[in-house]
């Protein structure tokens, strides 16, 4: 059994694929309070209850594959890593949304129990998409840092168009080691939010494949920038955000028809037109990575034919109480990551050369524990595990 630990543990921190993985926070509300949730329960599996998975400390892994932890003062869940592959950017939204309904059921039966009503407010959302440039690939114009002011400057437009609202505070780009790190507010509508996945993972993939990230190279892909538009620092961690305050007027308070705003190639455009032609450039990784119907939703939504909540003059309720209500879930292969973890978080039992195995717990998103038979633990890595199950 000696083979089944990974000799590079615990040096080894990633995934044998490139992958992408989504977080949403939500505040909590009970009886209409704001609450603090790991006051008000200490714990998720205080409403959650049953046998749960251990990710670390203070996480726990959902039978659906993915986790929920306290952090700051708001619930988070976590979709499992999937594999960047045909359909990945549907498996990640309809993996989140089977997180917060598994919850949200929970959260019923505690209702039902205590007499108390508890609201989940959408608070934010981090979309997550492997860098995996090799050292050779990675120039001097070519790093995951360039990448993200070039991404900075090219997503606000579309993003706002597909997934944000008018009272939203911005858009923030975040480069990490081996990733680009998106956030934004999150978008209580299931349709919606899986087509604005569509739009990030398509063009964060397309754009990290150009030969130069400096923002000169839009122009040669004639994708287009806003003028004058000059992102700040983000509030947390190293980073860059688009609000307000960075355009050369609110973007928030425009309209997405008014030809309004200067591109650095000397046209005047409306954000329709400029979310559009963004899509476009990048159209072949967005319908590849998506499926049909989120694919059609965004195109739909950026051509002005189907209706965003930017589009709306208010934020509109849905953001105040998300989760309740039926969700139909597209109907797509698992992932073969996703299909680990959901194994995994269901504590289905292993077994390799006649020994079984029982998942104990997960540490990080590149190891699981096991027990064997005799009570001895064993460790393996996620893409081990691609092996058996």
């Amino acid at each position: 059994m000696s083979l089944l630990i990974d000799p590079r543990f615990p040096y080894h921190s990633e995934l044998g694929m490139p992958s992408i993985g989504v977080e949403a926070e939500f505040k909590v509300f009970v009886d209409d309070e704001e609450v603090l949730p790991e006051t008000y329960w200490r714990t998720p599996s205080a409403f959650l209850g049953g046998d749960l998975l251990r990710r670390g400390a203070r996480s726990f892994h959902l039978p659906p594959g993915g986790a929920v932890y306290f952090d700051g003062g708001v619930v988070e869940f976590v979709t499992p890593v999937i594999e960047i592959a045909p359909g990945c950017s549907t498996r990640a939204a309809r993996s989140l949304w089977e997180q917060i309904r598994y919850a949200r059921g929970k959260l019923d039966e505690w209702e039902r129990k205590h007499g108390t009503r508890v609201r989940l407010q959408a608070f934010s959302c981090h979309v997550n998409v492997s860098f995996e440039l090799s050292r050779e690939e990675r120039r001097r114009n070519r790093t995951v840092q360039k990448l993200a002011v070039l991404l900075m400057h090219i997503l606000p437009p579309a993003a706002m168009l597909v997934g944000l609202n008018r009272r939203s505070s911005g858009i923030g780009v975040r480069p990490r080691r081996d990733r680009i790190e998106i956030t934004l507010d999150f978008n209580p509508d299931p349709q919606l939010s899986a087509a604005l996945l569509a739009l990030l993972v398509g063009v964060v993939r397309t754009v990290m494949s150009w030969d130069s990230y400096l923002l000169e190279e839009t122009g040669r892909r004639r994708v287009p920038v806003i003028a004058g538009l000059a992102p700040g620092k983000h509030p947390t961690r190293k980073g860059w955000v688009a609000r307000r305050e960075h355009f050369p007027e609110d973007p928030f308070s425009a309209g997405s028809d008014d030809a309004r705003w200067a591109l650095r190639d000397g046209r005047v455009a409306s954000l329709r037109t400029i979310a559009l032609e963004t899509a476009r450039a990048c159209e072949p990784l967005i319908r590849r990575l998506s499926d049909a119907a989120s694919h059609a939703q965004l195109f739909a939504v950026l051509r002005g034919e189907s209706p965003s909540l930017f589009d709306l003059d208010d934020r509109p309720p849905s953001y105040d109480d998300v989760g309740r209500g039926e969700y139909a879930a597209p109907r797509l292969s698992r992932s073969a990551y996703e299909r680990v973890f959901r194994n995994l978080a269901q504590r289905r039992p292993l077994t390799i050369d006649g020994e079984t195995l029982i998942p104990v717990s997960v540490r990080g998103w590149y190891h699981a524990v096991f027990r064997g038979a005799e009570g001895e633990e064993r460790m393996l890595s996620i893409d081990q595990l691609l092996a058996y199950w």
